[in-house]
């Protein structure tokens, strides 16, 4: 887990969000540090959300601030800061699962198996224990629920980003959820003494 340093003792205030931009367009170190520390533990969470391991998260983590750095000046001020540079870190994250090419192909018959075969269990788990069990989905899973379910995209967009079809997403989209809804009913039933371990 990332830890928030200190900053360095030069001033008790923190720096405004505009200062750290304008100090990072002109390559000053320090405000590229003190951005770094202050972003850096919510950022590298949405990396661990795609990553299969916290030194994959770590990378894209590294990667991301990198972009982030050479793509400032494309920060047109129009939302928050933060949504912008989660976007180049999701963007990030999903640049090195296409390089490492997850994707497990499931057939149309095997799609219209698949919706529609459990009912949702996911709400007797907490935000934490779902994130775990999603942590838990192969890559290819892993990447298409949290850019649908987490992130909003569309499934065209999905395809799009990914380099696949609107089927591929689709499907990988419903396989992930029985997967989860499985590994959610066995959690339960452990927790309640009623499963095997």
């Amino acid at each position: 887990m990332i830890k928030t340093l200190k900053l360095t003792p030069r001033s008790n205030q923190m720096t405004s969000e505009t200062d750290l931009i304008e100090g990072c367009l002109k390559d000053d170190r320090r405000m590229q540090e003190e951005l770094y520390q202050r972003f850096s533990p919510r950022m590298y969470a949405v990396c661990l959300r795609y990553a299969g391991n916290a030194d994959e998260a770590q990378d894209v983590l590294q990667d991301g601030f990198i972009k982030v750095f050479k793509k400032m000046d494309s920060f047109r001020g129009e939302g928050s800061f933060e949504g912008w540079m989660r976007r180049v870190f999701v963007n990030t994250a999903i640049e090195h699962f296409r390089r490492k090419r997850y994707m497990m192909p499931v057939t149309e018959k095997e799609e219209n198996t698949l919706e529609g075969k459990y009912t949702s269990v996911l709400d007797e788990l907490g935000a934490k224990d779902i994130l775990a069990l999603v942590q838990e989905l192969s890559p290819g899973y892993r990447t298409v629920f949290n850019m649908y379910v987490v992130e909003g995209y569309t499934h065209r967009e999905i395809a799009d980003m990914l380099g696949i079809s609107e089927g591929t997403s689709k499907s990988q989209l419903s396989r992930a959820k029985v997967i989860l809804q499985d590994m959610v009913r066995t959690h339960i039933d452990i927790k309640r003494g009623t499963g095997t371990k």
